[in-house]
């Protein structure tokens, strides 16, 4: 039992098999050893809770509940929600929560990411150890009053929340496709764009947790297919494309084309930066070197980060930036508690298109100055030798330099890699850059040879 439970609690949050791993006994257990940890942490004595349109999100939830006022505490359920959704609950109420969601992961899968009050990030370094250790030893019950459920509709004081953050008033009539993938953008997209100058082309906008059309999972490029394929047909500006819990967001331009998260967290920056002068943002080591370049040429102050949401976050706070991006669809704003939102991600680009003349494709044309491999995992018996070799190979090249702010990096004059070990699979992730898609196809092929002998 014990590795059962390590299996389920991951870096950032508490995901596996529905029926095997999570079931009520179990969610009923964390609700017990999360009351307890915010409990400790002195937190406020309320928990607010969303869940996602998987079948079991619903019991799940209710065992989770009955958890956490078993201690004393009382709960907020505010029903279907995304997961920014959930963070805006959080910030707005000031309390502490947990939505029940296995994001992009399969039908079979569910789980709960967890944050104190404010939307304040709670990964494995900030409190998930601890609350795991709580289920795996059974937390000390005491006799108290059980705490009471109640019921928030929040959907619309989301949506306000939003449109105060980004001003559409005066954007030209948009036409745009949105591809929910059957997840919680299905719930929260049309009333988002019933308040804004845009016809809507909703796709797979039935909340259906079993995802009958395609994984909701748009970093998987045969996941954009259908949205692709509608942008043309309907001579769009714009396609939008969400995960499960929606708080991820990808972009199809008016040609069909994916456009890279690192276009967009330039496009961001340099909006935010024209409101915030001087501001710090925040980009993820496999971003584009683009983006950094993009932050500095309108003033502000560029700060390279670990991947991962929590790591993010911490740097935010600590450094008072204004934006974060990730190269995996995941957006991060100051004024959104500094949780991230794909929603608003979105707003941010529906905003800069309605204000411009130019497409899609025109906008970000200036921020796509390299070529970039993606991600390329492998499967290696010794991660740790593996990449002991490339950094030997490629450290004595005159020029280049290495760090280990997140696995290896190694950068030349025009061109940077990096390979990462992954948390829980004996893999490599290998992302590659370079001006010329000549020299980062060599590279690309280069490092792999290395890594897979």
């Amino acid at each position: 039992m014990s590795q059962e439970i390590a299996n389920i609690f991951k870096a950032y949050d508490i995901r596996g098999l529905v029926d095997e791993e999570i079931t009520p006994d179990f969610t009923f257990a964390t609700g017990v050893a999360f009351a307890h940890f915010l409990q400790q942490q002195r937190e406020p004595g309320t928990v607010v809770i969303g869940e996602d349109m998987r079948p079991s999100s619903i019991p799940l939830a209710d065992a989770f509940s009955a958890g956490v006022t078993s201690l004393g505490m009382d709960v907020i359920r505010i029903g279907l929600a995304s997961t920014d959704m959930l963070y805006f609950a959080s910030g707005k109420l000031g309390l502490p929560g947990a939505m029940f969601t296995a994001s992009h992961n399969p039908a079979e899968y569910n789980g709960i990411k967890l944050c104190l009050s404010q939307a304040r990030p709670i990964g494995k370094e900030s409190g998930l150890l601890t609350i795991e250790n709580f289920v795996r030893k059974g937390s000390p019950l005491e006799l108290r009053s059980v705490g009471v459920e109640t019921q928030r509709n929040m959907l619309e004081e989301y949506v306000d929340h939003l449109l105060s953050l980004v001003d559409l008033s005066n954007i030209r009539p948009l036409k745009i496709v949105v591809d929910a993938g059957n997840g919680m953008a299905g719930h929260t997209a049309p009333a988002i764009f019933a308040r804004l100058n845009c016809e809507l082309i909703p796709m797979y906008f039935e909340l259906d947790g079993t995802f009958p059309n395609h994984e909701a999972n748009p970093i998987d490029e045969k996941n954009l297919r259908d949205l692709q394929k509608a942008v043309l047909e309907h001579g769009a500006d714009l396609g939008l494309a969400f995960d499960g819990d929606a708080d991820r967001c990808f972009l199809v331009d008016e040609k069909a084309n994916a456009v890279n998260p690192s276009d967009l967290t330039s496009l961001i920056a340099q909006r935010e930066l024209k409101k915030n002068p001087g501001a710090k943002i925040i980009y993820n080591l496999i971003s584009s070197r683009a983006v950094l370049e993009v932050i500095e040429e309108n003033g502000g102050v560029g700060l390279r980060s670990r991947v991962g949401h929590s790591y993010i976050k911490k740097m935010m706070a600590e450094s008072k930036a204004i934006f974060g991006g990730e190269h995996s669809g995941h957006f991060y704003f100051d004024d959104f508690w500094r949780a991230d939102s794909g929603a608003l991600a979105a707003l941010h680009a529906i905003a800069a298109l309605g204000e411009s003349d130019k497409s899609m494709s025109q906008i970000l044309k200036p921020y796509q100055r390299y070529c970039l491999s993606g991600e390329i995992n492998s499967k290696v018996a010794d991660t740790a030798a593996a990449t002991a070799l490339v950094e030997a190979t490629f450290s004595s090249m005159p020029g280049v330099t290495t760090d280990h702010l997140d696995g290896l990096t190694v950068n030349g004059d025009t061109w940077w890699f990096n390979l990462r070990p992954s948390n829980t699979e004996p893999l490599l992730r290998l992302n590659v850059e370079a001006r010329e898609p000549e020299r980062m196809n060599a590279l690309r092929d280069e490092v792999l040879a290395l890594i897979r002998g």
